[in-house]
């Protein structure tokens, strides 16, 4: 159950950048949602990181977090705000993927 909860957290932790990313595009009162909704994100993320290391080791579940924070923001970047994309990106994301499903395996 933790780890579905560490899962939400990253997804989370996904959700507060990219709500950074459209502030900083946004005018008028639409930024003011924009860093609502990455508080909120934040938030939710933090308490859900809290509650998963409760049984989970923190190195594991802070490396799986961010590292999904990470593969998950790259890719909203890709599909969202256009960032470029080439082989090496693509190689090294998959890399970080292979990583967390690594750590994963290997924690009890």
């Amino acid at each position: 159950m933790n780890w579905i909860l560490l899962v939400i957290a990253g997804l989370f932790e996904v959700a507060f950048a990219s709500c950074l990313g459209k502030a900083k595009e946004a005018t008028g009162n639409d930024v003011y949602l924009w860093y609502g909704g990455f508080l909120v994100s934040l938030i939710i993320s933090m308490l859900l990181l809290i509650k998963s290391t409760q049984t989970l080791p923190i190195g594991t579940a802070y490396a799986v977090w961010t590292g999904i924070g990470a593969v998950g923001t790259v890719l909203v970047g890709i599909f969202v705000f256009k960032d470029p994309t080439n082989f090496w990106r693509l190689f090294f994301i998959a890399t970080l993927v292979g990583s967390i499903i690594g750590l994963k395996s290997v924690s009890h």
